[in-house]
């Protein structure tokens, strides 16, 4: 068995709970891998020793942050994430430090399930980069000093012109991030559908939709402004100027995280968002 380690190399917690996983792994007989800085640092391979295709598992030890930039950073790696929270908010990295160890040795035994959470890929009109999100894709009005004017068009049928600080387009795992901030709602992680958020309407009748994900999106900027900025998952990837449309889709790649048998997805709630809510029993 392979398995790819990703931790903060600048946070000396994390080095030291990496030498450890790595040190605990390796003596149950796994490869382990890294980034070749961190790698040199916790005695593992270098990541570009191996073919990616080969790695089983990768590991993550952060936040939601840590897991988004190993996705974009390395785009090549397809194995499932188990996501180890060392941070103080996290909905995707929800196994806690105390869990470490009986998560790994769960991960060795088989005892786990693979969650395959849909993705979504998105592109400007006429150009063909494009760009992959685990949570969202969003239009921001940048450096623009007001609210902007963008055109939402639902496999090509218009649904409303949101005059707002921006649109966003979320996944069920970016429903409790950017979207729920801008008072989206929040989507259990294996229902297999899009919200669409605008940030700070101008409208308060304005609200989020939420829609199947075999519709195509279309983002239109109407407004005779400056620019606005195309993010995915927080991540900047493009500027659209005025009549530039965005169009975004399901992809085809899943995004795949690893859960234990203990995991709750209604406590990871409770928790992260600190709900006090009391179960009466008589």
């Amino acid at each position: 068995m392979i398995i790819a380690l990703f931790f903060h190399t600048q946070k000396p917690e994390a080095l030291g709970v990496a030498m450890g996983v790595c040190k605990f792994l390796t003596a149950q007989g796994v490869s382990i891998v890294a980034e070749e800085k961190a790698a040199a640092l916790i005695h593992a391979q270098p990541l570009s020793s191996v073919d990616p295709a080969s790695i089983d598992f990768l590991i993550s030890m952060g936040g939601d942050g840590t897991i988004l930039r190993l996705f974009h950073h390395h785009p090549e790696l397809t194995a499932p994430i188990l996501a180890v929270n060392m941070g103080s908010l996290g909905f995707l990295a929800d196994i806690p430090m105390k869990d470490v160890y009986p998560s790994l040795q769960n991960l060795l035994e088989g005892r786990y399930i693979v969650q395959e959470r849909i993705m979504m890929i998105g592109h400007l009109e006429g150009c063909s980069e494009q760009c992959l999100a685990v949570n969202e894709i969003a239009i921001h009005r940048a450096v623009n000093p007001s609210l902007v004017d963008v055109a939402i068009y639902v496999d090509g049928s218009y649904l409303n012109t949101f005059s707002a600080d921006g649109i966003i387009v979320a996944t069920p795992s970016g429903s409790t991030a950017y979207s729920l901030a801008a008072g989206g709602p929040i989507l259990a992680p294996d229902i297999a559908a899009f919200v669409i958020t605008p940030i700070c309407p101008h409208t308060i009748s304005n609200r989020p939709i939420v829609l199947m994900p075999k519709k195509e999106i279309q983002m239109q900027y109407i407004s005779e402004h400056r620019p606005v900025e195309v993010a995915c998952d927080g991540i900047p990837f493009i500027h659209m100027a005025t009549q530039e449309a965005f169009h975004l889709r399901r992809a085809e790649r899943s995004f795949r995280l690893v859960s234990m048998p203990h995991h709750d997805y209604f406590a990871t709630l409770r928790t992260k968002l600190g709900w006090a809510g009391k179960l009466k029993t008589g």
